[in-house]
């Protein structure tokens, strides 16, 4: 079962909101406008806050779903963790869009709301204080993210390594943001 739930989180994954919304709106494609990215933020740049609310909303469900499913067919909470993990690198690189694909910051909030509700609310607090503070997304993904493992450790520490695992990939994913950051260069709303 694990498997085969593993594999059905990876495809819906690669189920690109950004991208299906702008084809079907007739916007230019998100990963080739703006900031280069599939996700809502740059749908935001793009598109307007609509489709940018429908991205993100597509993209916590294809987080939580998974998640959810794996949570009733009686997994182990690691287990659940691991397929939402799938989830997400199905948005990281989509089977369907040549797996070039989003940051998966949304896809993993809505893995944490499935898993253990407290520490997607903690990221959801962090993400928005920082990005208040700063106006800047990336920003804000950076440190929310690695903000959730020490209440996993503490709470839910069957998690603590897929989530670990996802907070490497969600930074490894925003290499270039961070190069920005760190040279002044990074954009901000």
């Amino acid at each position: 079962m694990f498997w085969l739930l593993a594999i059905l989180a990876y495809l819906l994954g690669s189920l690109s909101f950004a991208i299906l919304l702008s084809r079907l709106t007739g916007n230019p494609d998100p990963r080739m406008s703006g900031s280069g990215n599939a996700g809502a933020t740059n749908m935001l740049r793009l598109a307007g806050k609509k489709l940018a609310i429908l991205t993100l909303l597509g993209d916590l469900c294809k987080g939580l779903l998974p998640v959810l499913i794996a949570g009733v067919a009686g997994l182990s909470l690691q287990d659940q963790a691991w397929i939402g993990v799938c989830a997400v690198i199905g948005h990281l690189f989509p089977l369907y869009f040549r797996f070039r694909g989003g940051k998966g910051v949304a896809t993993a909030a809505g893995m944490l709301m499935g898993l253990y509700p407290p520490a997607a609310l903690l990221a959801v607090c962090a993400w928005l204080l920082t990005f208040y503070l700063t106006r800047t997304s990336s920003l804000a993904a950076l440190i929310a993210t690695p903000l959730t493992l020490p209440l996993l450790a503490w709470q839910e520490p069957a998690a603590l390594l897929p989530m670990s695992t996802l907070t490497a990939l969600i930074v490894w994913r925003h290499r270039g943001n961070l190069r920005d950051l760190f040279a002044g260069r990074e954009r901000h709303f």
